[in-house]
């Protein structure tokens, strides 16, 4: 049986019609030092939904999905966008087993709708963002970064899903292409957690 998990929805602002992550990924982080070989290290606390992502990120425990479709689809429930498709923001880093589209596949599933794994692709070698905190060079590094497959989203109410949202540079990317190349109807976003700043 699923445990129940408790989330705290956070509006997303961005081109989008309307946006949320379920929750903040981390609740606090307080520095402890350094370890033996010079890194920091911190104990850090995250929200329920954020500890189930981590797991699934970062410890590729595949235990964690269910915990996660279920609290995704609950709010999805309250929310109701009306979506008639889900699309997933590609992933930057090559894993095994790619989280967000897993966890994708499987909020549409709940949603009942399709899910559109290759309708968004990375039209060029993407640069890692993460290391990058200023927003407009973000924005720069995604000029063009992405090709939209129009004939698989044109005139859908597009759900944009992506497990970590940061600065949201990388869903307002795509979100133009979904509206200016794409000529969906709608798109409305979606993500797990977000971080508590947006760097």
């Amino acid at each position: 049986m699923t445990k129940a998990v408790s989330f705290n929805p956070k509006k997303l602002a961005g081109r989008w019609r309307e946006g949320y992550a379920l929750d903040v990924h981390t609740v606090s982080s307080v520095y402890l030092g350094e370890n033996q070989y010079g890194h920091a290290e911190y104990e850090t606390t995250r929200s329920d939904v954020g500890e189930l992502l981590y797991r699934l990120k970062y410890r590729s425990d595949q235990t964690a999905v269910n915990s996660i479709v279920d609290a995704a689809a609950k709010f999805l429930r309250t929310w109701g966008p009306g979506v008639d498709l889900v699309v997933a923001v590609p992933p930057t880093r090559s894993r095994a087993t790619q989280p967000v589209l897993v966890l994708g596949e499987a909020i549409a599933k709940s949603l009942k709708v399709p899910f559109e794994a290759g309708a968004v692709k990375k039209a060029k070698k993407a640069t890692e963002l993460k290391d990058v905190y200023d927003y407009d060079e973000r924005s720069r590094l995604l000029e063009n970064a992405h090709r939209v497959v129009t004939s698989k989203v044109a005139g859908r109410n597009v759900l944009l899903f992506d497990d970590l949202y940061r600065s949201g540079a990388t869903m307002n990317a795509i979100t133009e292409a979904l509206y200016d190349k794409g000529k969906v109807a709608d798109v409305f976003a979606l993500t797990i957690t977000r971080t508590r700043s947006n760097r």
